[in-house]
């Protein structure tokens, strides 16, 4: 049958349509845009329609595009999930496994309990994309992200790893020099430090039994990332907020102490979050697996 569509087409497409360029598509696939031009060409006189709209810089599916992804990729995912599940009948898992996680958090949790769970499984290779800034798993092929706090969209496909607390922190050469806050009210009159990947760095719930109060400080400084804030406060530089994984350690060293110990603040949830589709590689579900085993036999 020589009309009959190979099913790496639609695999093209899709990467295509996620990528947004040639360009792109090209460096994710380790090939040419020479080649990739040349695929979606065959392709669409084979179809007998064009499936993208071409620009400059940017590819647009057509209708006709989004027809075929619509109505095909939801059955190729089936089959890929079908042929996954024979193949990791013999349990070996292999492959590249591309986690996106905070960088204090990869650091301190997620590095260590890959190289465990590869000790298991020695075929696998890992590629951490660590940042403290939300990535997007589409666009950059991650396979697995790690979320820290709350998810802020509802559609995401996510499992629930752990809680964390977090904790008001400073140095002790700071509460020295500066006074100890024995109120949430004197919390105004500190050096704060914002981090501001928070929703609302500078707005703070805290609670005593059932006394609630809500805090609203102003920044001496600011930073978009963990360690940043970490060093700061290890400086010096005022009062801060971490969770506890990051700080638990420093805590017991002596290096920074709580502030309002008797006073908590809102606690967050750790988050396996998966890519858009329903398929999920067998290497995805059993690292998952692992990190929540893990959690559970620490808690």
């Amino acid at each position: 049958m020589q009309n009959q569509l190979d099913l790496n087409s639609l695999q093209l497409v899709q990467r295509l349509q996620q990528a947004g360029s040639f360009t792109a598509a090209a460096e994710q696939l380790g090939c040419s845009k020479t080649t990739l031009s040349l695929q979606l060409k065959a392709l669409e006189q084979q179809l007998g329609t064009a499936l993208f709209r071409r620009t400059t810089r940017q590819l647009n599916l057509t209708s006709a595009g989004e027809h075929l992804l619509q109505s095909c990729m939801p059955l190729l995912e089936q089959l890929q999930q079908a042929l996954q599940s024979v193949q990791s009948g013999d349990k070996v898992l292999q492959g590249k496994l591309v986690v996106s996680a905070p960088e204090d958090y990869t650091n301190r949790k997620l590095a260590p309990a890959a190289v465990a769970f590869r000790r298991q499984h020695p075929a696998l290779e890992f590629e951490f994309r660590s940042s403290d800034q939300v990535k997007d798993a589409v666009k950059e092929n991650i396979d697995l992200s790690i979320r820290i706090g709350w998810l802020r969209d509802s559609s995401q496909t996510a499992r629930k790893l752990a809680d964390f607390e977090q904790w008001l922190l400073a140095a002790p050469a700071y509460l020295q020099q500066a006074g100890i806050p024995t109120a949430p009210s004197q919390l105004r009159q500190h050096e704060f430090i914002a981090f501001t990947a928070l929703r609302q760095p500078l707005t703070w719930q805290l609670q005593q039994n059932t006394q609630q109060v809500e805090v609203q400080l102003t920044a001496a400084y600011k930073s978009s990332s963990t360690q940043t804030t970490t060093a700061l406060m290890l400086a010096g530089a005022g009062i801060g907020v971490l969770p506890d994984y990051s700080a638990k350690d420093l805590v017991q060293q002596g290096a920074l102490v709580k502030v309002l110990p008797d006073w908590s603040l809102s606690s967050g949830g750790i988050y396996a979050v998966y890519p858009p589709g329903r398929f999920r590689p067998a290497r995805v579900t059993a690292f998952v697996d692992f990190l929540q085993q893990l959690t559970v036999s620490k808690s």
